[in-house]
């Protein structure tokens, strides 16, 4: 018999627990809800581009105490996020209206993401109001298929021995373009937010990481190992922009390819950009986003 009790969510006592709900439920296709290191990446790593002052409002829903459903928010605090264990759909309309009021919001307005499969949640979500406003389609890599694109001349992999943080740290902010809007890096405190290393099921000695001849970072790809779900979570992923259009993403992800293939992984993801397309990956995740209908 089914015994549901609801609990707020504690970054420093749940954060393995749901990074295991997570690992549990996981499908391909997201239909469960997103993977573990999704939410890790955010919560667990505590990266300065994610606010986890509202962390409280995440909602557990558990039957006996075994998690079956959660609800939290990601970057920016608005957009929700839905777990759900099969077989507990009957909690889709509680949970769309935990998120609904309690949540939260920005000038009285949220934004619920829904992946395709999350039906109960999707019809809750309209009965309360939202409309399906938009939706992307995200890539992935099946290892079933070959990576293998050549690294330019003149650059090389760094061995994961010889890794500088530091380097790493600059190039992310060079390469996700802060410098256009934050300023030229100086190696700051408030600059190394994408030192991960931290993180409870961080592989950062997994990353792909590309120099130039001079040994600077041209290109980072991070990768999450997942043994359970076999899956190669490819986060981040980014080129300075004076060795954009080089093929140098593409050598680091078939150089991920390789070396997580031999590891077990059948998967790896990647995004919506015509990039991934571009280079062998195929439409695997439905994004929705849902808005109420006052927007």
């Amino acid at each position: 018999m089914k015994n549901i009790t609801t609990r707020q969510f504690s970054v420093l006592s749940d954060c393995g627990k749901i990074y295991q709900f997570m690992l549990d439920i996981y499908e391909k296709d997201w239909r469960n809800g997103v993977p573990a290191p999704f939410f890790e990446y955010a919560f667990a790593s505590f990266s300065s581009w994610m606010d986890i002052s509202y962390s409280h409002k995440n909602c557990i829903w558990e039957d006996n105490g075994e998690i079956v459903g959660f609800c939290f928010y990601e970057n920016p605090i608005t957009d929700i996020y839905f777990s759900l264990k099969p077989g507990y759909e009957e909690l889709a309309p509680e949970m769309i209206a935990y998120a609904d009021k309690h949540m939260p919001h920005k000038n009285n307005k949220i934004q619920l993401i829904l992946f395709g499969g999350q039906d109960a949640l999707m019809k809750a979500a309209a009965q309360t109001g939202y409309h399906r406003a938009k939706e992307a389609i995200d890539m992935q890599f099946d290892f079933k298929d070959v990576l293998d694109y050549p690294l330019p001349e003149g650059f090389h992999f760094v061995s994961p021995e010889d890794v500088d943080m530091k380097k790493v740290d600059k190039c992310a902010w060079k390469g996700f373009d802060h410098e256009e809007s934050e300023g030229l890096w100086q190696d700051n405190e408030n600059q190394n937010c994408y030192l991960l290393q931290t993180a409870p099921h961080a592989t950062t000695n997994l990353a792909s990481i590309i120099a130039d001849k001079e040994g600077e970072y041209a290109c980072f790809a991070g990768m999450w190992w997942t043994p359970e779900n076999k899956l190669a979570y490819m986060e981040p992923l980014c080129t300075i922009p004076e060795y954009r259009n080089m093929g140098l993403a593409s050598a680091a992800l078939s150089d991920l390819y390789r070396r997580m293939k031999k590891l077990g992984a059948t998967h790896m993801t990647g995004g919506i950009n015509e990039f991934y397309k571009n280079i062998g990956y195929k439409p695997a995740v439905q994004w929705t986003f849902w808005q109420k209908n006052s927007f």
